[in-house]
């Protein structure tokens, strides 16, 4: 008696929207995401997408500390409950998709960036992801029909070629964005401060391809209380590690050359992700390289990796793996779709560097070298360089 009872309160705690009723809630706080389902790893669930503030979404169902959002008829995503406020509760009638309509497209640049504005009755769900060959953003917008009948494209655009979008859905509203060079170099999606008008802004490829012209953010992985893996025999913490080979590197890019350096952090601080992220934000970085060491189960496990999420940055990834792997370093290999909170920025191309595993005994011992630390920089450094080259 007491098992089922117990059962049927889980169940009740789990079904707390009917089919016919919904809640109405709004984004908030900072960098609110949505993820595809309620799976999750160490280093979350999969995520969709990142979102501003103030976005209407539709609540449908309550999981744990996530809230299930109606994005469209055939999609739905989860967002955290703590990144939203709620403003209506179970409503009698489910609210009715299709009722939001596209307006008026605006194409055209200043002077650093082009800009697409995608005119909105209301500040809906969006997801965006990259094409390459030829290079494009595209971008689905969620519960909205077209009503778009002009596209003005003006001529102070310089990096997008063309802009056209498609009703791929009775509701899901998708544009593309096709761009002038193979590369991308970010994007950044957002709606103007006071209205529902949706602003796409697109970073022009740099007018000149030098390494020394460009502004490189580096982030020294963990630090402070969150000291990342430790070595299998030396027992040293990632954490300082990290440090140590990301000076190794700005003082390589100092003496190449390049001015416009950020670090993330100088020294044994504590930073959580969101705030790398805003940090990042103000300096605007025209690449961002994160430093860690990786760490297996399995102490044979050993070698070099790098990561990226969008497929538009998978290039400087591999041109860094390529460089590395001339150290000598086994290949682990080169990893997409990575869910690290840095792999995660559309602005600007970014990839995460795992040098070597400190749980195998071989790598660590070449881990602890100060001459391996500045070889590494090298490395790095290199890479960014063929990776320039190969965009001539």
């Amino acid at each position: 008696m007491k098992l089922i009872f117990a059962a049927s309160l889980m169940i009740c705690s789990v079904n707390l929207f009917s089919q016919d009723s919904i809640m109405l809630v709004r984004t908030m706080g900072k960098l609110p995401f949505i993820e595809y389902g309620i799976g999750d790893d160490r280093l979350g669930g999969a995520k969709m997408t990142y979102l501003d503030s103030n976005i209407l979404l539709k609540v449908v169902d309550s999981f744990k500390t996530d809230y299930k959002v109606q994005l469209s008829k055939y999609h739905s995503g989860y967002i955290a409950k703590e990144n939203v406020m709620i403003l209506k509760k179970q409503l009698d009638k489910p609210v009715v998709h299709n009722t939001h309509l596209s307006g008026s497209f605006r194409v055209y640049g200043d002077n650093d960036f082009d800009y697409v504005n995608i005119n909105l009755d209301e500040r809906l769900p969006y997801y965006s992801f990259h094409l390459i060959n030829p290079s494009a953003i595209a971008i689905d917008i969620f519960g909205v029909t077209s009503n778009t009948n002009w596209i003005t494209q003006l001529s102070t655009a310089k990096e997008i070629k063309n802009t056209w979008y498609q009703q791929i859905e009775d509701d899901v509203f998708r544009v593309f964005i096709e761009l002038k060079h193979p590369q991308h170099w970010g994007h950044s999606i957002s709606y103007d401060s006071a209205g529902t008008r949706l602003i796409v802004r697109v970073k022009r490829q740099p007018a000149v391809l030098d390494i020394r012209k460009l502004k490189i953010a580096i982030d020294a992985g963990h630090g402070g209380d969150n000291a990342g893996a430790s070595g299998v025999v030396s027992k040293v913490l990632e954490k300082e590690y990290t440090l140590l080979i990301a000076k190794e590197l700005e003082k390589t890019l100092k003496k190449a050359g390049v001015k416009k350096i950020f670090m993330t952090r100088t020294k044994d601080t504590s930073l959580t992700m969101p705030e790398r992220i805003e940090m990042l934000k103000a300096f605007t970085p025209d690449i961002l390289l994160s430093v860690h060491l990786n760490s297996a189960a399995t102490d044979t496990v050993q070698g070099v990796s790098t990561y990226y999420r969008y497929i538009g940055f998978r290039p400087l990834s591999v041109a860094i793996l390529n460089q590395m792997e001339k150290l000598g370093l086994k290949e682990y290999g080169n990893i997409g779709n990575f869910n690290f909170a840095l792999n995660g920025p559309t602005d600007y191309p970014n990839a995460l560097v795992e040098v070597a595993f400190l749980s195998n005994e071989k790598d660590e011992k070449r881990i602890l070298s100060p001459k391996f630390h500045k070889a590494v920089a090298q490395r790095i450094y290199l890479g960014i360089v063929d990776w320039l080259k190969s965009l001539k």
